[in-house]
């Protein structure tokens, strides 16, 4: 049995839960869906009005963290069960990274996937949770292969490339996507090559086992699904992160902080679900006004990155 799995039994029948293939195939069954940031019920049945494969619970959209200054925690209890009895499709929500407490409350709250989430303040400097310990999948933000495969190997269950969240800027979510891409062509190239001592010098550049190294040079992509997160705010910004290789994307601050929240969510899941066909996407973006977009803000002069919060290994 795995690390984290579980044997339930009830009426003399059993059920394991929490296994790699559950968990990971959970975050597989959102791909090409749109999961958006929600602080309150009114959020949430917007967004799964609008078509979202799942929600994200948090106490403040990323956009008011940065407003709000001080320590970013998880949402309240009441919040996160008030959401979870007003709608039908999956819930998450966000913990500090390394507070394993914060974790585990979640998980006894019953959420279906837990993000230990760089956008909240960190708990824990040196480490991240050991997430092999839960049944319930986490996700965890990269910003490139090394990073993404490390959280992997502690037992993340889906990637989301990191960009600048409440920013209304995609560019930081497409450098660290095209760099993600890049580095697991040259694992790629090293696998297809058979260079054995190319590979262990790839396993020490990320910092991960051999055994990883081999296996994404052999599939050519990550184990597990990886979406787009921060600075998503138009159609167009979903679709292109669709077209660079993302498996779906997250969204909040884009959404709600808008003029037309409603009438956006519907136009961004479109644009993700249909992002390589040009009239629909055209239709998406039509959908839309961008004078009710969320006013962006320039990545390269903010005081706080939240990109580069949290253990640096």
């Amino acid at each position: 049995m795995s690390e984290g799995q579980k044997i339930l039994i009830e009426n003399d029948k059993s059920t394991i839960t929490g296994s790699v293939l559950v968990k990971r195939g959970f975050a597989h069954m959102q791909k090409h869906g749109v999961i958006m940031d929600v602080t309150n019920v009114e959020q949430a049945q917007i967004a799964e009005e609008s078509g979202a494969v799942a929600v994200m619970v948090l106490d403040k959209l990323p956009y008011d963290v940065r407003k709000a200054g001080g320590v970013a925690r998880t949402a309240g209890v009441k919040t996160i069960e008030d959401i979870m009895n007003s709608v039908s499709i999956p819930i998450m929500a966000k913990c500090r990274i390394g507070h394993v407490s914060e974790a585990q409350m979640l998980e006894t709250c019953g959420v279906d996937m837990v993000d230990e989430s760089e956008v909240l303040t960190p708990a824990d400097e040196e480490n991240h949770i050991w997430k092999w310990d839960f049944t319930t999948p986490f996700v965890n933000g990269a910003k490139n292969l090394g990073e993404a495969l490390r959280r992997i190997e502690e037992g993340a269950s889906m990637i989301r490339t990191k960009g600048e969240p409440g920013t209304g800027n995609v560019a930081e979510a497409v450098t660290h996507i095209k760099i993600l891409n890049r580095e697991v062509r040259l694992l790629r190239g090293a696998y297809s090559d058979d260079d054995f001592q190319e590979m262990i010098k790839l396993s020490r550049e990320f910092r991960v086992s051999l055994e990883m190294v081999r296996e994404v040079g052999r599939i050519g992509r990550l184990p597990v699904v990886n979406f787009a997160a921060g600075g998503i705010t138009t159609p167009s910004d979903a679709a292109f992160l669709m077209r660079l290789g993302c498996d779906g994307v997250f969204v909040g601050s884009g959404i709600f902080k808008s003029a037309d929240p409603a009438l956006r969510a519907r136009a961004v899941v479109l644009a993700t679900t249909f992002y390589d066909d040009e009239k629909v996407l055209l239709e998406a973006q039509k959908m839309v006004d961008e004078k009710k977009s969320l006013v962006g803000l320039d990545t390269k002069n903010l005081d706080l990155k939240m990109q580069e919060r949290g253990p640096l290994v």
